[in-house]
């Protein structure tokens, strides 16, 4: 390396040090690569090439071992089989520092921008279906051929998230690496690795390809598919897009987490819980000094029993926006300070968490009120076993993936594809519940039967006595188009959250509007019927998880209190007696909604709240009690 070159390398590795070694690319290749990416050197030309495989049609009957072994040689996409093989005449040697290779990216995109770029990005289809093996001859996308597509790319996607920057930023990204890279093969005893960095100066991904061990001319390149993965069983399903497999002996009953798994999460959380007090006693009259960096409450409260103040040591109510986390701290010190959170809250408001917990409340599949749900980290064989068995029985198969922890249906994505579920645990931890196939519609005048939700504002005083209000307006979302199981990633047809996207209608209809309207839709269902069962579901949700102590469940802890937005879906269901009901599917728990919308119609909305919470008087506020 130049002189001027090696200066450069601490700079080089200041940046990219960290990724470099969570990749364990070994550091003897570092002044090499940032060699390399410094000036674009794409020199795997140089020691690789790519060799067609013609499969042989077998001759003899009798070699079924031979014929099981090719059959389960995975090759991405369908034929013509391609390999990589070392063609330098003098091998590849690890040790040597020059042994790292660039691999550039065909395409980079997120899920949800796949379809458009394959249509109107020039020539990204024809390269795209050239790369797959897939037959295209025209000049203009057809969607049989962009459906084919966007099928097969599961068995070629690569995926990387960034570290910093807004929400929607660190949604993954998804790639597929250049012929070259696309073409290198599967082995569990792989030659080389691979890994992807983001190269910074440029603002550009790469994939970077190192050997394992020395290699001949004519040894072929291979890296392992499932990396990292050691269970033989979770290698076997997540090799499935590559080798397909069955694991329908699996039992696909999922039976709530270990107490040592609530353990670990308080820990990653690091959250300290209370020390036990007594419930604090205040004086009648009392004023409280709230402390809170919540715009909407400083606008909106306006109760004389409820001044601010701008020092959190004087303050009686802490009402935060960020999560607290030093509830022993608190309880020792200021037990007297109420909060507006409880410690192991997020049994409730992170979705694979609600999905453990709910299981108390109903048998191997859980409540009826909960879709299907599987943590795709933890219970994969299950969910693969599960979907197997549903596909045989010839069952609807359409599930919906999403992040434990992001809201607005962000990295959210509605699929029927077993690969695609499959790859989609590597790029961020998710659950994936059954998606509803049979929802309840509305009829929008302008548009037709669309899907719908209805959110919550749920009040929890305490957990013991378990003490739960229900604000009296519920708000609705609505999707912009009809309803129908296609066009799976067709936003305004599948989603409801249309006040984050931008140039996006937003319907809005006023609760007292909305019920008369559904009750002339559905003269059988009265709302207060439908009503009284989305009661009973939150009363069981709140009752199963406060029935364990923290971490297990919530923690009783006298001086929290907490407001939630829960946010569900009504559905198509058979009662036991054969009736046709409308059985309400609760998706998500929210903490610290956004109240805006609550504020601007009803101006009363933090008033309530506060009284109901903080001062035990209901009676006169625009709330349900419903435990």
């Amino acid at each position: 390396m130049s002189a001027d070159g090696e200066e450069d390398l601490p700079a080089f590795v200041a940046l990219h040090g960290a990724a470099l070694r969570a990749s364990r690319v070994p550091a003897r290749y570092w002044e090499s690569l940032c060699r390399k990416l410094r000036g674009e050197l794409f020199d795997a030309g140089d020691y690789f090439g790519i060799m067609q495989v013609e499969e042989v049609e077998e001759e003899e009957e009798g070699d079924e071992e031979m014929e099981e072994e090719f059959r389960k040689k995975p090759n991405p996409g369908n034929e013509p089989c391609f390999k990589v093989i070392v063609t330098n005449e003098n091998g590849l040697q690890a040790s040597n520092p020059d042994s790292i290779f660039l691999i550039d990216h065909a395409w980079t995109y997120r899920v949800e921008h796949a379809r458009q770029q394959l249509l109107h990005v020039p020539g990204l289809l024809h390269r795209m279906t050239n790369l797959m093996g897939i037959d295209f001859h025209g000049e203009i996308p057809d969607e049989g051929s962009i459906e084919q597509v966007l099928q097969e790319m599961w068995k070629y996607n690569q995926t990387y998230q960034l570290s910093q920057g807004t929400a929607e930023e660190k949604v993954p990204v998804w790639y597929i690496m250049d012929e070259f890279g696309s073409r290198i093969q599967h082995s569990d005893q792989p030659s080389f690795a691979t890994a992807p960095l983001f190269y910074m100066p440029q603002q550009i991904a790469y994939t970077v390809l190192w050997p394992l061990r020395d290699l001949e001319t004519g040894d072929e390149v291979t890296r392992d598919y499932a990396y990292g993965e050691t269970d033989r069983l979770i290698r076997k399903c997540v090799l499935l897009p590559w080798v397909p497999n069955e694991v329908l002996d699996v039992n696909c009953f999922t039976p709530e987490p270990s107490d040592e798994h609530y353990q670990a999460i308080l820990a990653e959380n690091k959250e300290k819980l209370p020390v036990v007090i007594n419930p604090p006693v205040y004086e009648k009259d009392k004023v409280f000094k709230v402390f809170t960096d919540i715009q909407q409450v400083l606008n909106n409260l306006t109760h004389p029993r409820f001044v601010f103040t701008d020092h959190e040591g004087e303050a009686d109510i802490l009402y935060n926006f960020s999560h607290f986390k030093d509830y022993r701290k608190l309880s020792e010190e200021r037990p007297e300070v109420m909060v507006n959170q409880f410690p192991c809250e997020n049994l409730l408001t992170v979705k694979d968490c609600l999905a453990s917990i709910s299981r108390r409340a109903g048998g191997p599949d859980g409540p009826r009120w909960l879709p299907r749900t599987f943590n795709l980290q933890t219970e994969l064989p299950q969910f693969i076993s599960y979907f197997q068995q549903r596909d045989r029985r010839g069952e609807d198969n359409h599930w919906i993936c999403k992040p434990w922890n992001l809201a607005r249906s962000l990295d959210t994505h509605i699929t029927n594809s077993l690969n695609n579920i499959i790859r989609h645990r590597e790029s961020s931890p998710k659950v994936v519940c059954k998606y509803i196939e049979n929802p309840v519609l509305f009829h929008r005048e302008d548009v037709g039967m669309v899907k719908f939700d209805i959110r919550y504002v749920v009040l929890l005083r305490s957990i013991k006595p378990l003490k739960l209000y229900i604000y009296d307006v519920f708000w609705l979302r609505f999707s912009n188009r009809a309803f129908s199981l296609d066009d799976l990633d067709d936003y305004e047809k599948h989603f409801t959250v249309m006040n984050y996207a931008p140039g996006v209608t937003l319907k809005q209809v006023h609760c007292e509007e909305f019920i008369p309207l559904f009750e002339k839709q559905y003269p059988e269902h009265p709302w207060t019927v439908v009503q009284a069962n989305i009661f009973k579901a939150f009363a069981e949700l709140f009752q199963v998880a406060s029935a364990k102590p923290a971490p297990l469940g919530i923690c009783d802890y006298p001086s929290s209190r907490a407001i939630y937005a829960v946010d569900l879906m009504l559905k198509w269901d058979s009662s036991r007696d054969g009736k046709r009901i409308m059985q309400p599917q609760i998706l998500e728990v929210n903490f610290n909604p956004d109240c805006d919308r609550a504020c601007k119609y009803h101006p009363t909305f933090f008033n309530d709240v506060f009284s109901t919470l903080f001062l035990d008087e209901a009676d006169s506020c625009h709330v349900t009690c419903i435990v």
